[in-house]
């Protein structure tokens, strides 16, 4: 499982001009789900996700998670993060999981968020979304289950 992390002072995404959800301070996570992946990424993601501490403490030290800094997370569905580019000029999406399973880890991950507190926004799965934010720094993370790049 992988997601692109941006801390953001706002974002919101849209379907067909319907916001789906939005956020003010805290973390857009673009999440792509793995053929391979399972509760035990989905729960990984989730921990990191949280526990990630890249916002400022009052010494300007990126220190506190998410929730220290009072803020919610905007989790949008991107199997594109599993694009492989190597050969040729089109992406190769073989490598991300189909969308039925992919949806329940999506959504597993969200509820995990949810579960310790966290105030969650989402896209819709499966849709053609319009993200708009404003990123805070900029500081943008990739996170991945496989621990390898």
């Amino acid at each position: 499982m992988r997601a692109v992390v941006q801390r953001v002072s706002r974002a919101r995404v849209t379907v067909d001009d319907e916001e789906t959800g939005a956020i003010g301070r805290g973390l857009l996570a673009y999440l792509g789900v793995g053929g391979d992946d399972g509760e035990a990424e989905a729960a990984y993601l989730a921990d990191k996700l949280a526990t990630l501490r890249v916002f400022e403490d009052d010494r300007g030290r990126m220190s506190l998670d998410v929730v220290a800094a009072g803020g919610a997370v905007l989790v949008v569905p991107q199997f594109t993060l599993y694009g492989d580019v190597r050969k040729g000029r089109r992406p190769d999406f073989t490598a991300a999981m189909e969308p039925v399973r992919a949806n329940e880890l999506y959504e597993r991950v969200v509820a995990l968020l949810r579960a310790r507190g966290i105030t969650v926004a989402t896209g819709r799965f499966r849709a053609h979304m319009m993200v708009d934010a404003v990123n805070d720094g900029p500081v943008t993370i990739l996170v991945d289950s496989a621990r390898t790049f």
